[in-house]
């Protein structure tokens, strides 16, 4: 009996220790109202010192209050941790595995080394940016390894979301030592209640968490862009990650089908074709089929388009060679072209610097083998656009599909809208929200 009571009065300090934590944070950042509500707290001696799964927020109640007694900040970041994590779906998200992930390799707690970067990934991004945060209520002097650590990703990342930290890690290639001494660096709450661990979990439950944390994530978005404008300013680079995990994403090979025409290609059309009455006629008459195959079909392909890329001095160069060699890979299948295409890539930054039709296959692997950039000055859409509407007039396109412009976004854009289909493609790890006109299409792909 004692043995509950004193249980059920550390479950109530515990609860009293969270509620006075919400309220400090709420104080400074009104704009997570509702995430900093969203929580009910349970008392749990299994987990170290607190964990959430989205729902219910896990504690150890000695270690709990041992850290408040120690720093309350500390509560605090580890408050605004765990609500990060939720914003930006950590828990359901799969990482994305690569082929050195054995699970026969060094594994800690049962997890491959893959999945201990994924954990470490999302702790680096929710730190990153709570260290950023001005507000007294999470401010906490960082450490030397913590600070190197953040300069090393900044030089080779702009903005610092988790998918973009794995990546970045795992090209680091850490032996055993390095990954355990960032792992008790960044550690602060327990990931074992992570959907992503749980094999057992129900999926629809987590599907109506994640749902219910999307539009959390949504709301806040909106909120930071017009009413709390200053305190985005002072959350570090919160609202750019918001737009990240809230934009729409697109694969490309599917894109392009927007810029497919119907035409008839040689090859046996099954849709047309009766195997039925085929077989009988060879039955009957031995070598006789009642129906023959047709010898053309029509297909859906993209034929005609050109593809712009930015080559001003704003718009990374490895990122342009990487957006060319998926464009590359995507004309290369027999599945989605015809054999016969006429592409334009078009390099322009305040003036068209290049421009190289590619007819087949031969031609692109010829471009991409010899690839060079030409640019790197000011940003101005319009000249592409005036190079592509003279072309038209000069007969160079039959039946042209659209542009494609790859760019960061800044820059001047044409005041009327063309007489075709036009996206601005940004990529996922460059990606910076831009004003594209109404007329225009807004892609970003991964």
């Amino acid at each position: 009996m004692e043995n509950k009571e004193a249980a059920g009065r550390l479950e109530v300090l515990g609860e009293k220790i969270w509620n006075a934590s919400r309220d400090e944070l709420y104080l400074g950042m009104r704009f997570l109202d509702v995430a900093l509500n969203s929580f009910v707290y349970q008392m749990d001696t299994g987990v170290s010192p607190f964990g959430t799964d989205g729902a219910v927020l896990y504690f150890h109640p000695q270690q709990l209050g041992g850290l408040y007694r120690q720093n309350r900040t500390l509560v605090n970041r580890g408050y605004l941790h765990m609500v990060y994590h939720c914003i930006f779906r950590h828990m359901w998200k799969e990482y994305p595995a690569g082929p050195e992930d054995d699970f026969s390799e060094v594994k800690r707690q049962g997890m491959s080394s893959g999945a201990r970067l994924w954990n470490l990934s999302c702790d680096i991004a929710a730190e990153y940016l709570i260290d950023r945060n001005y507000h007294r209520s999470v401010r906490y002097s960082r450490s030397l390894l913590r600070r190197e650590t953040y300069r090393k990703l900044e030089q080779e990342g702009k903005t610092l979301h988790a998918e973009r930290i794995f990546k970045l890690l795992r090209g680091w290639n850490l032996d055993e030592k390095g990954l355990a001494k960032l792992e008790q660096e960044f550690y602060v709450d327990d990931h074992q209640y992570w959907g992503s661990h749980q094999p057992d979990r129900k999926p629809d439950a987590d599907s109506c968490l994640r749902k219910k944390w999307q539009d959390i994530d949504e709301q806040m978005e909106t909120d930071l862009e017009t009413f709390s404008k200053e305190a985005s300013e002072q959350n570090g680079d919160l609202l750019g990650q918001l737009k990240i995990e809230n934009r729409e994403k697109h694969d490309y090979r599917s894109f392009l089908k927007k810029f497919s025409v119907w035409r008839e290609e040689l090859g046996v059309d099954t849709d047309t074709f009766d195997y039925t009455f085929y077989s009988y006629g060879l039955s009957l008459y031995g070598n006789m089929p009642l129906i023959e195959p047709q010898e053309t079909k029509e297909v859906k392909k993209v034929e005609e388009f050109a593809v712009v890329v930015d080559t001003s001095m704003s718009c990374s160069g490895e990122l342009v060679r990487r957006f060319l060699e998926e464009t590359y890979d995507v004309l290369s299948e027999n599945e989605s072209f015809f054999r016969k295409i006429n592409v334009h890539i078009i390099q322009c930054d305040e003036t068209v610097r290049s421009d190289v039709k590619i007819s087949g296959e031969k031609e692109l692997r010829e471009y991409m083998d010899n690839l060079t950039l030409y640019g790197e000055g000011g940003t101005d859409f319009r000249p592409a656009f005036d190079y592509v509407d003279e072309k038209i007039r000069q007969g160079e396109f039959r039946d042209f599909r659209g542009l494609i412009y790859f760019t960061d976004g800044y820059g001047i854009y044409p005041r009327k809208a063309p007489g075709y289909q036009t996206a601005f493609v940004f990529m996922q790890e460059d990606y910076q929200d831009a004003d594209v006109p109404g007329w225009a299409m807004k892609l970003t792909v991964d």
